[in-house]
């Protein structure tokens, strides 16, 4: 039988372990020469608006995306003047505003996403397929877990 200490420490091990994971390949993946016509983190807020298919309130996108709030309200400002998303009123609540991608931000995001895809599948190669499955099946078991 193992202990609670013991269970706690396990536990962050497996942690220490996930995030070093993460930020090293991370660090790998931002080191690739795709970044041109956006920044790993301005992709991360186009990707997350073409998986979800819809506009998308500020406190949306933020629950997918690793920015603070000011951080992501400055970050969709410069990508609005580039031209890579649009504002528009939620016809919900007039008071509040929607930020869906345009033709331009799909087209960028598509491009660094072939290429970050093909990044992502080669680093991935490390582990087997059945391995990809259980670590798919262990996050998606952490995130089902977080308390409401």
């Amino acid at each position: 039988m193992s202990s609670n200490r013991t269970d706690i420490r396990l536990a962050n091990e497996a942690w220490e372990s996930l995030m070093t994971a993460h930020a090293r390949l991370s660090g790998d993946f931002g080191a690739k020469p795709i970044w041109g016509e956006a920044s790993m983190r301005e992709y991360d807020v186009l990707y997350t608006l073409v998986k979800r298919g819809e506009a998308m309130r500020l406190c949306d996108i933020q629950e997918d995306v690793l920015l603070s709030q000011p951080a992501l309200s400055r970050m969709v400002d410069r990508l609005v003047q580039r031209g890579l998303l649009v504002r528009k009123p939620d016809p919900e609540d007039g008071r509040a505003v929607l930020v869906e991608i345009s033709e331009e931000g799909a087209r960028v995001q598509r491009e660094v996403g072939r290429a970050h895809g093909r990044d992502i599948g080669q680093a991935m190669r490390a582990l087997s397929p059945d391995e990809l499955h259980e670590l798919t099946r262990l996050t998606q078991k952490l995130l089902a877990a977080r308390p409401e």
